[in-house]
């Protein structure tokens, strides 16, 4: 083979790797915050990667996506929603907790946010209106704060002879005071007493059943937070351990063996993050795309759970459930 024919193949096989690391810098890259953890939120990245799908966005083939994990540290969210602005990510999918929501917002007035908010989204000034958004964040709002109260009301129907219900929530979470402000009204309602205490780890939330089993309460309400949803096997065991009738935020606690949850279909909101991020990747605004509220709530109660602790469904919230696990 002769010298030139050598250089030009040679100069050949370089170019190709040259083109092709061309091609996936010009992906476009998206910045994935989250206030959970990556192994217990599978399903809701599962979810994520739909939403994205269904536009055409295929992760490792025409967009590229750059985690940030608080795994239940809030603290941790500022740092990782400035890491994600240096880095000059496309859009931010800000998710897993409110804060993560406030810390892109905090960090970036021209990046492009999609969040999930738990709280009004316009009271957090995270938009100005849900209709047009203005500014560069839209999403999802789907009410956790707002939903306590309902909860408890379902529970005491489940449970109507419970003369005291222990209330867990996270007082790290930034929908806190509103959570506890929406129980106590709700409580105060129904004549329930409450007894409100407090996690923020996993030492906690023992310590929280200990003192529940002491004080002897009969139904027990979690809390709407990502942190918890994080350790939603750790507080259905604890539950079932001292026959504990409790209600929780999410199917996946019902399917993971809770007596039942109530709230809206956190899956589905993943898959509408995504399609939400994809929209903007094409080139539409924030402020044009109006902030989505869910419409449905999902009621699912765990038969096999009730029957263990010796429950008998009453018929008007069977009649209302949306799925019945036996």
């Amino acid at each position: 083979m002769r010298r030139r024919e050598f250089i030009t193949l040679l100069g050949g096989a370089v170019a190709w790797p040259l083109a092709a690391r061309a091609q996936q810098s010009a992906m476009p890259v998206i910045g994935f915050l989250s206030g959970r953890s990556p192994s217990e939120a599978a399903y809701a990245i599962a979810a994520f990667h739909q939403g994205l799908n269904e536009a055409g966005y295929v992760e490792g083939q025409n967009v590229a996506i750059e985690y940030r994990w608080a795994e239940g540290q809030y603290d941790r969210l500022p740092a990782l929603a400035a890491d994600l602005v240096r880095r000059q990510v496309n859009v931010i999918a800000a998710t897993g907790a409110i804060g993560s929501a406030l810390a892109a917002k905090a960090a970036t007035a021209t990046i492009p946010i999609v969040f999930s908010s738990s709280d009004d989204p316009v009271k957090l000034g995270l938009v100005a209106s849900l209709n047009r958004p203005g500014g560069n964040a839209t999403g999802i709002n789907f009410f956790v704060s707002q939903m306590e109260g309902k909860r408890l009301g379902l529970l005491h129907e489940m449970v109507p002879a419970a003369a005291l219900t222990g209330v867990l929530l996270n007082p790290n979470n930034a929908p806190f005071e509103f959570q506890l402000k929406d129980v106590q009204e709700a409580a105060r309602a129904i004549g329930q007493q409450i007894h409100v205490l407090h996690a923020s780890n996993e030492q906690d939330i023992h310590a929280a059943f200990k003192a529940f089993v002491r004080m002897q309460v009969q139904a027990l309400l979690v809390g709407g937070d990502p942190f918890f949803n994080g350790r939603r096997e750790q507080l259905v065991t604890l539950a079932a351990h001292y026959a504990i009738p409790a209600i929780y935020e999410l199917r996946e606690y019902a399917t993971a063996g809770g007596l039942m949850s109530y709230g809206t279909n956190l899956p589905d909101t993943y898959r509408q993050i995504g399609i939400y991020t994809a929209r903007i990747l094409k080139g539409e605004k924030p402020a044009d795309l109006p902030v989505l509220r869910p419409t449905k709530f999902e009621l699912i109660i765990n038969l096999k759970t009730a029957k263990a602790l010796g429950l008998t469904i009453p018929p008007g919230v069977l009649a209302i459930a949306d799925e019945v696990i036996e």
